[in-house]
């Protein structure tokens, strides 16, 4: 019998959903890189240091640290992973994360609903068939859709309030799943590798743009009016399959990703700390709508601090309405990449964005750091570009004349710990931030 047979057959004996509900028994493996804490500590048991960003206000954000022995499981698949999720309600949980697990092992197929025929859907929907004028109808987008509900259905996952996710040594993470904090307060998710997952079912619609788009669904975490909620040492990619993977058909690309983190629809108290964000196009966005002004008025309340941005395209945030300080993070560009933007100013944000650094390449200049979306207003203070302290506004204003952004977000940001100088951030990013470097 092969080692994973042993194991299932195992676990099975003992429950065949949630695996080895314990406490302590893998909390020194994840003792892996700085900083260092004292002896015996549990990292799944860790809260939020206090003054740790938007997510210490008020309460504070604790996650699952008082969950009691019979409420702390860990788990091998994405099965285990979403019965676990739902065990005991909002009562305190820990969730240990033991390897990867997998939200679509059994493949696309396995989702397709009967008679659905891509094939036949590219023929019925070409262009030169269908035109541009009109969105698709018809028996195959049913089934489409149909396969699309399927695959919502299969690789979503809710997290309730009070739990803590926490990934278990180096190789722990998720690919093919999403993770859905939604109406949930006093969430933690930590030391996971979270694949962007790809949609098997992208829809095609010949009215966006002028030559029609595929648009696809799945966020691999989405934070919606959800309030304390730490995402700590993390590491978000396309992984195996980055968009220059992605096939084409009627001369666009066929889009099987979407954000990586979104912060949506009311949520509010945010804290996303040392993650690495890796190899994506619309990387993380604070709101997603101009017209959510009952949702999101007064809220979206973000810190963004010592996240690595590595070969990301744009929305490294893309901000509306939030209060989001963004502090001691790093942005490379890479060679030859395709870049947008990194700071999006949208509809009614207030962006206080302090002592980053970014390292642009020949021939991106540092005006197109910022992007207007909207007139609103932002501070930027001690920003360096190439080593060079630089004043984003105002490159931004001389590069780029027909979008002129004011400064003075109005507010300065109270809840910060240590603030490093940006011109180490690159080196101590690369060896601090992302998965599988906590203790």
């Amino acid at each position: 019998m092969s080692r994973t047979a042993r194991r299932t057959s195992r676990t099975s004996r003992t429950s065949r959903t949630v695996l080895l509900a314990t406490a302590t028994a893998t909390a020194a493996t994840l003792c892996i890189g700085a900083p260092v804490q004292a002896k015996g500590h549990d990292p799944a048991r860790a809260t939020l240091p206090a003054g740790d960003g938007w997510a210490a206000e008020g309460t504070g954000t604790t996650g699952g640290s008082k969950a009691a022995r019979e409420h702390v499981y860990t788990v091998d698949t994405w099965e285990e992973f979403r019965t676990a999720l739902a065990r005991g309600g909002t009562a305190p949980k820990i969730i240990k994360v033991r390897g990867t697990l997998n939200a679509t092992a059994s493949g696309c197929e396995a989702f397709e609903a009967e008679g659905y025929d891509f094939a036949k859907y590219l023929a019925d929907y070409d262009p030169a068939v269908w035109g541009l004028d009109t969105p698709v109808s018809g028996p195959q987008e049913d089934l489409r859709a149909a396969s699309a509900a399927a695959q919502n259905e299969g690789i979503k996952a809710f997290v309730p309030s009070n739990t803590t996710i926490i990934g278990v040594g180096r190789n722990a993470g998720i690919t093919g799943g999403s993770l859905q904090i939604k109406d949930a307060d006093n969430v933690i998710v930590r030391n996971l590798t979270v694949e962007s997952p790809l949609d098997c079912f992208p829809q095609w619609d010949p009215t966006d743009g002028p030559t029609g788009a595929w648009n696809s669904e799945y966020d691999a975490m989405v934070v919606y009016n959800s309030t304390h909620v730490w995402v700590d040492h993390n590491t978000f990619t396309d992984g195996r399959f980055p968009d220059s993977s992605l096939p084409s058909y009627y001369g666009e690309t066929y889009q099987q990703h979407d954000g990586l983190l979104d912060i949506v629809r009311g949520a509010n108290h945010v804290t996303a700390s040392w993650n690495s964000f890796e190899d994506h196009d619309k990387t993380l966005m604070i709101g997603n709508s101009d017209s959510a002004t009952a949702d999101d008025t007064g809220k979206l309340k973000v810190t963004l601090h010592h996240n690595r941005f590595s070969n990301v395209v744009e929305r490294a945030p893309r901000v509306r309405f939030g209060q989001v300080d963004v502090y001691n993070n790093h942005f490379e560009v890479k060679p030859g990449q395709k870049y947008g933007y990194s700071f999006g100013v949208g509809k009614e944000s207030r962006i206080f964005a302090e002592k980053n650094s970014f390292a642009l390449p020949a021939g991106v200049g540092a005006g197109s750091i910022l992007k207007k979306w909207s007139e609103a207003p932002l501070t930027t203070v001690g920003n360096y570009v190439n080593g060079k302290a630089t004043d984003l506004i105002a490159v931004h204003n001389a590069e780029i004349p027909a979008e002129q952004l004011q400064s003075g977000a109005g507010w300065t940001p109270g809840l910060r710990t240590k603030v490093d100088d940006p011109r180490g951030l690159a080196r101590q990013l690369a060896a601090r931030a992302g998965a599988g470097k906590i203790c």
